[in-house]
């Protein structure tokens, strides 16, 4: 099976399990960001857990190499905020946005709009960009368990505990 075809079918599942998770409706979006339902906070720190194990194990099989990107500040910020007032001004992150499309939800479109609109925005403005703001806050390649000089095991280990912990505090608190 190519890398295609794999993408198209992770995508599927990831899909579903949005919509199974109901993170697709807007008043669950809307609940996140008034800190009043962790319903997608609890999702993605899920996500993350899995992600952190499964990738891990593919690394120490030998099945897969990390990549890691360079991490640049300037970059991370600008980059954040955008996405902040993306998602408060359309109460929908990028991949949220495309599930409400797919599950009829059509006012989602705009923010999938927007995405490709500042896709294209970015891929004009790269250059200027690659000048100014990737050139600053340049710290290189860094992982948490290399910043902390770790295995990646003990951080995983320590982020599950976190989560578990986080989890259950929300669950105490019905958000």
């Amino acid at each position: 099976m190519n890398e295609q075809w794999l993408g198209l079918i992770t995508g599927i599942l990831f899909g579903a399990l949005l919509q199974q998770g109901r993170v697709l409706r807007f008043e669950k979006q809307v609940g996140a960001m008034l800190l009043k339902d962790m319903t997608i906070i609890k999702f993605m720190l899920s996500a993350i857990l899995v992600g952190m194990i499964g990738i891990q194990l593919l690394v120490s099989q030998g099945e897969i190499e990390l990549k890691i990107k360079a991490t640049d500040l300037g970059a991370v910020i600008a980059g954040g905020l955008l996405f902040g007032v993306g998602w408060a001004i359309m109460g929908y992150c990028p991949g949220t946005s495309v599930g409400a499309v797919g599950e009829g939800r059509w006012h989602a479109i705009w923010a999938v709009l927007g995405m490709l609109l500042g896709a294209a925005l970015f891929a004009e403005a790269y250059p200027l960009i690659e000048k100014n703001l990737l050139a600053w806050g340049a710290l290189g390649k860094i992982t948490l368990p290399g910043v902390l000089h770790v295995n990646p095991w003990i951080v995983i280990a320590v982020l599950a505990v976190v989560y578990i912990v986080v989890f259950v505090w929300f669950e105490r608190k019905d958000l």
